[in-house]
C-alpha cells in the first residue's frame, strides 16, 4: 500500500491547523488506514504528571491509530506560548531544521499508512537567526496542505503563503477552508475566489461550530483526494 505523507501549514497561528489535522486523521482512519500525527515543535505547554505537554500534540495522538511515545510526536516542547525561536532561546535551546527533520524521520520509521506533520504558526515562522519552519518542510519534501482561517484578510494571506510554498519547491496538494473564529461576511464569494485562484483542490470546508469535535469535522474532508 502506498504511504501518504503530508505537511500541514497554516496562513497564520490560531487558524485551526491541529483541529483540521485531527479531522484529516479521523477521515483517513475511516478508510482503514493506519495513521499518525506529529507536532515536532510546540510552543505553549503545561505540566502533566511533572512533564511538559502540549495540548495540540496530545490531540494529534488521540486522533492517531499508531501510538508513539510523546517525545517522538513532539520532540521540541516549549513552555511559553510565544514564537518558538524566542521560547527556545529563553530555555537555552537552539532549534535547527536538520536536527528536527531527523527526529521526524526517526518517528516515521514506524510503519504507518498515513502521516501528517504539523508546522508551527505560519510558513515563515523563524527557528533561529537564519532558518524557518518552512525549512523543515523543505527538508522533508512532503506535499503541503494549507489550512486557511476564513476571516477578513484570508485571501491575501492564503495566496502569499501558496506563492512561498511553491517558490520553496514543494508540491501544494490542497487546502482546507476552516471557519475557526466564526462565519465571515460574504463567505461564499470569498470561498469562490480561493477556489478560482489557488492552484490545488479544496479538500474541505469546515463550518464554525464551537462545540463540534474534530472527529465529527472529518465528514467535511474529501479524504479520497489525498489517498485515492
Amino acid at each position: 500500500m502506498k504511504k501518504h505523507r503530508y505537511f500541514i501549514a497554516g496562513t497564520n497561528t490560531d487558524v485551526g491547523k491541529t483541529y483540521v489535522a485531527e479531522a484529516i486523521l479521523w477521515a483517513a482512519q475511516s478508510q482503514a488506514l493506519s495513521t499518525v500525527g506529529l507536532k515536532p515543535i510546540a510552543a505553549g505547554s503545561e505540566l502533566h504528571d511533572g512533564k511538559l505537554r502540549n495540548e495540540d500534540a496530545l490531540n494529534l495522538m488521540r486522533a492517531s491509530t499508531v501510538q508513539l511515545p510523546y517525545q517522538l510526536v513532539n520532540p521540541v516542547c516549549l513552555e511559553a506560548a510565544i514564537a518558538p525561536h524566542i521560547a527556545a532561546n529563553d530555555e537555552g535551546k537552539r532549534l535547527n531544521a536538520v536536527g528536527i527533520t531527523g527526529k521526524i524521520r526517526g518517528a516515521l520509521m514506524t510503519p504507518v499508512d498515513f502521516a501528517l506533520v504539523e508546522g508551527a504558526g505560519g510558513w515563515r515562522v523563524p527557528l533561529n537567526d537564519r532558518e524557518y519552519v518552512s525549512d523543515i518542510a523543505r527538508e522533508l519534501g512532503f506535499g503541503v496542505i494549507l489550512v486557511i482561517d476564513m476571516t477578513l484578510g484570508c485571501l491575501s494571506h492564503a495566496m502569499l503563503t501558496v506563492e512561498a510554498i511553491r517558490r520553496d519547491g514543494l508540491p501544494f496538494v490542497g487546502w482546507v477552508a476552516n471557519s475557526a473564529t466564526g462565519q465571515m461576511p460574504r463567505f461564499e464569494e470569498n470561498l469562490a475566489t480561493l477556489k478560482q485562484r489557488l492552484p490545488a483542490p479544496c479538500l474541505g470546508v469546515v463550518p464554525f461550530q464551537a462545540e463540534q469535535s474534530a472527529k465529527a469535522a472529518a465528514s467535511y474532508i474529501a479524504i479520497q483526494t489525498l489517498v485515492g
